[in-house]
């Protein structure tokens, strides 16, 4: 008997049927002789709603109050989730992320996970009950608050219970059929990976990829479990995300990963900087005070007669007019001459760990983006990724141009998204 876990997203469970769908899919796993964890998250655009009802009676609401809130959305698709599989003949249990023992930093709106002291779910396990988690959320253990993961949190909230309970599988479902060499919705003719490695994964998360989330990726990693990314709508075999490919897969020969887009960061540009040591500090020391995370990095050659720069950055847009009210407010002592805000960008990145023992991919990638019209105003490499900004108008064009010159199009026909969201 092994143990599987595994996760559902909110398109899976968007409504009755839907939910009676998922709970058939879980007994059927657990009737083919496993043990079988679940989490869950809300249910369709539950979490969206659950927001704008919050902004409709409060100007500001509390951070603390809306994580309260924020987490009633995974109870409900838990405890019916719950209902349906018991309706099938099969004993469940429904466990909140604090139930589950998933203890996390106090921050809320974006807390990590710290840790897992899974004993309540052990014991359902034991007692032959599929678990049933809500995910997305946890406990912080001194203040005993409840606190929400931020985007993706439900992923983060499977691997996690995968690692902590030694799973031997974390099945991420979802509403595409595994991971593609882009997003199906630009490139029908994306082709679905049949293996991919974590790093390569990373990558392509980090760089917009939606099927999985960065933090997910880094947990799998650390404490290698196995990602096993399907359809909740197919019984198709999905993508594998593993430590490395196997041997001789000659799905994983090509160079390329994959294609990812990201339409959400913005750009800033801190205009007149002085080019003495220090200033960069200072910058970025500021934008750390208002805890936000940055992408891409560019800092232009010094005027010769003023000795003054420019530095760009890019961050995500939702964290964008935090971070240039406290550069502003902080313009005396970083000493810069104005600052530019730039919201309309969108990033298109090239990843695969083939590009460490192959030359041209770069020569290539330009080329496919000049002979698309894609104008380039930033760049970042690494060993296995080019990524570069340009106008959020023109990422698709450029996602269509850089697949098709690396021949990353499938033969199979068009792929399938049965649920519309990429989650």
């Amino acid at each position: 008997m092994s143990l599987v876990v595994q996760k559902y997203g909110g398109s899976s469970v968007s409504d009755a049927s839907a939910i009676k769908r998922v709970a058939q899919r879980i007994v059927e796993t657990k009737r083919a002789g496993h043990s079988v964890v679940v989490a869950v998250s809300a249910m369709g655009d539950t979490t969206d709603e659950l927001l704008e009802l919050a902004n409709a009676v409060s100007s500001d609401p509390p951070p603390r109050e809306m994580d309260m809130l924020l987490t009633a959305g995974e109870r409900i698709s838990t405890a019916l989730l719950t209902m349906a599989i018991r309706d099938l003949g099969v004993s469940a249990q429904s466990f909140t992320g604090p139930q589950a023992g998933v203890i996390t930093t106090e921050h809320h709106g974006r807390a990590r996970i710290i840790d897992v002291t899974p004993g309540r779910i052990q014991k359902a396990i034991d007692e032959d009950h599929i678990a049933i988690v809500a995910g997305f959320q946890g406990i912080h253990e001194d203040t005993q608050d409840v606190t929400t993961l931020g985007r993706g949190g439900t992923d983060t909230t499977a691997v996690a219970l995968a690692a902590a309970l030694g799973a031997d599988v974390c099945e991420i479902y979802t509403d595409v059929d595994g991971v593609f060499t882009a997003d199906p919705r630009i490139v029908p003719t994306a082709r679905k990976l049949s293996r991919v490695t974590y790093e390569e994964m990373l990558d392509l998360a980090a760089s917009g990829a939606k099927v999985l989330v960065p933090r997910c990726v880094e947990y799998a990693r650390r404490y290698n479990v196995p990602i096993h990314v399907r359809s909740s709508f197919s019984a198709i075999e999905g993508t594998w995300v593993v430590s490395e490919t196997k041997d001789g897969d000659p799905m994983e020969d090509p160079i390329i990963a994959g294609v990812a887009h990201d339409r959400s960061e913005a750009k800033i540009t801190v205009i007149g900087v002085p080019d003495v040591p220090g200033s960069a500090a200072r910058l970025f020391e500021t934008v750390a005070k208002a805890d936000c995370n940055i992408d891409m990095i560019v800092q232009n050659v010094s005027a010769v007669e003023t000795g003054l720069t420019d530095i760009s950055f890019t961050l995500p847009a939702a964290d964008g007019t935090r971070a240039l009210a406290q550069i502003e407010a902080d313009k005396a002592e970083i000493g810069y001459d104005e600052v530019a805000y730039d919201d309309t960008i969108g990033k298109i990145s090239l990843v695969g760990a083939g590009m460490r023992n192959n030359s041209g991919i770069s020569a290539k990638f330009f080329a496919a983006l000049r002979d698309a019209g894609v104008n380039i105003e930033m760049i970042s490499t690494s060993d296995i990724r080019i990524s570069v900004v340009t106008r959020s108008e023109k990422l698709d064009d450029a996602v269509r141009a850089v697949h098709s010159a690396f021949e990353l199009d499938s033969s199979e026909g068009e792929a399938v998204v049965y649920g519309g969201t990429g989650r």
